[in-house]
């Protein structure tokens, strides 16, 4: 049986390997992602197809390279908080960015029921010529 932690390593090593479909697997039917406020993909959406469709698919398109690294997971049973780097160049720009973020996720019965994401959103913001 995985653990909580388990679960969410998995997701971010689904990321690495470019897998969208592993990194959804964890997510309840019902899970409430939100981008934060400021960010380009700012929101809250509901279910896998909501979160592909409004984040990754729209991360793909518009940036290169970019990454999540998240080099920290605290473990705290039902909620798992990932610290790490966000970098990438936006394709219409060409302006790369770096900038730390802190992912705080929630799971109940093997499922991630919510997660919520905080970063810099003025240095993603200048990279994408928003700001």
């Amino acid at each position: 049986m995985s653990t909580n932690l388990d679960i969410i390593k998995a997701h971010y090593a689904a990321s690495d390997r470019g897998d969208l479909e592993g990194m959804l697997a964890p997510l309840a039917d019902d899970a409430s992602w939100t981008e934060m406020a400021g960010f380009p993909y700012a929101g809250t959406y509901i279910g896998p197809d909501a979160v592909r469709d409004g984040v990754f698919i729209r991360i793909a398109s518009e940036w290169d390279g970019y990454t999540a690294t998240i080099n920290e997971l605290v473990d705290g049973g039902d909620t798992i908080v990932g610290l790490g780097l966000y970098a990438g160049t936006h394709k219409s720009t060409g302006e790369h960015f770096t900038a730390r973020v802190a992912h705080v996720w929630h799971l109940a019965g093997g499922k991630v029921v919510s997660f919520e994401q905080f970063t810099d959103t003025l240095l993603v913001a200048r990279a994408t010529g928003s700001f």
